[in-house]
């Protein structure tokens, strides 16, 4: 049976890879889309996730979420993914509604509407949709089959020393989320920085010759370029699909049990996701980080859904 999942994002150019990820590969079934501010702005990433919705004919509630983090101001990433939140291609008006519900009472309705054990919770931005709706209805934790979100790094940061953006930008939401004894799963840095569009990925991306291919690489072209100048990369690496591919198969990367938490603190440790190697995980931890990734493996996901969506558009 395919899982079910909530995606809750920002896109952002991974994001969209994540959402096409989702809608077309068999092995998922999309309940609904959620946005919060991350990226860019509430505005700008709700309507990029409408704009790949109506490219990709995902049919599917999309609800906007927070505009900002629980505590701090608003901080976005302009310098990777431009003003628009999704530089690069050109993308139509959407047409299509936004669900008239708050993101975090979607997930709440979802979620306990649903059997115990069915739904995932798949967030890929910021985490202060998922922190507000287990601190508005707790009863979702022991309800969620599990939680796998990207964001974090157990040895590395990208918006400071240690801290990843994701976690960053509302470190009170990820203490809430990863502190919540439902099962986590963190697909952290450390996993997202081998998940590289090499030249030889994107030429088979290419050769599909559809318009979600073509999509796709117009995402990795401005990806690519802000990779590139910003933080070195000759490739840029796809974070946010590797939570959704996880799902799908978790056989696609290697995990390991270990206690986490997010520093709250720390001048310059802010955000930081702090996992304890140090021994054996006690029988209650509920948190894991993935560590190695099958890099063919996964880009092959992303091919395969991406010819599946093909053949369904027209």
């Amino acid at each position: 049976m395919p899982r079910k999942i909530i995606l809750d994002c920002d896109p952002g150019h991974d994001d969209a890879i994540a959402m096409l990820l989702a809608h077309g590969s068999p092995a998922i079934e999309l309940l609904a889309v959620t946005t919060v501010a991350g990226n860019q702005t509430l505005e700008k990433v709700t309507r990029n996730a409408l704009a790949v919705a109506e490219l990709a004919g995902i049919q599917v509630p999309i609800a906007a979420g927070c505009p900002r983090p629980l505590v701090r101001e608003i901080e976005v990433a302009p310098s990777i993914h431009g003003d628009s939140g999704m530089d690069g291609p050109s993308l139509p008006p959407p047409q299509r509604q936004l669900d008239p519900r708050h993101a975090v009472d979607l997930i709440i309705e979802l979620v306990m509407r649903h059997p115990p054990g069915e739904i995932t919770l798949v967030p890929t931005g910021a985490l202060t949709n998922i922190a507000l709706a287990v601190r508005k209805e707790p009863r979702i934790a022991s309800r969620v089959r599990e939680v796998v979100l990207m964001g974090g790094g157990y040895h590395t940061g990208n918006w400071s020393a240690v801290a990843e953006f994701n976690i960053k930008i509302d470190p009170e939401a990820a203490h809430i989320v990863f502190n919540t004894s439902w099962p986590l799963t963190m697909v952290g840095l450390d996993l997202t920085h081998q998940a590289l569009a090499t030249p030889d990925v994107q030429a088979r991306i290419a050769a599909l010759g559809t318009a979600p291919a073509r999509f796709v690489q117009e995402l990795l072209a401005f990806f690519g370029e802000t990779y590139r100048r910003e933080q070195g990369f000759a490739s840029p690496p796809v974070h946010d699909p590797c939570a959704v591919a996880y799902v799908i198969d978790p056989q696609v990367m290697t995990v390991r049990k270990v206690p986490l938490d997010v520093e709250l603190q720390g001048a310059l440790t802010l955000g930081m996701t702090v996992a304890d190697f140090r021994a054996p995980p006690p029988s209650a931890c509920h948190t894991q980080v993935a560590v190695r990734l099958d890099h063919d493996y996964f880009w092959q996901m992303i091919i395969d859904a991406l010819q599946q969506i093909g053949r369904e558009q027209p």
